[in-house]
């Protein structure tokens, strides 16, 4: 008689590379042309002044400055009003 139970595969041992989104420089912070300010799925974040939104709605620096983060109140076409976030390079 065999000594050991059957093996059985397992549901464990799969798991997704982690993507690394989010903020990579901050407010009040240096950043240079073509540097990425934002890594994010979807547009939590617009791009504002002197930032450009990527194909992967990242957000890279168009030109040297810093960093700046501001809300806004932007009317939008049903007529709600909404909080934005907007990110630009002063």
């Amino acid at each position: 008689m065999s000594q050991k139970k059957a093996g059985g595969s397992t549901r464990l041992g799969r798991d997704s590379i982690s993507k690394r989104l989010g903020v990579k420089i901050f407010g009040n912070q240096k950043a240079k042309t073509g540097s990425i300010i934002i890594r994010q799925r979807g547009t939590n974040v617009r791009a504002g002044a002197n930032t450009k939104r990527c194909n992967d709605d990242t957000i890279m620096a168009m030109k040297d400055g810093i960093v700046e983060f501001v809300v806004k109140r932007v009317k939008k076409f049903t007529g709600k009003i909404e909080k934005v976030k907007i990110v630009k390079v002063r």
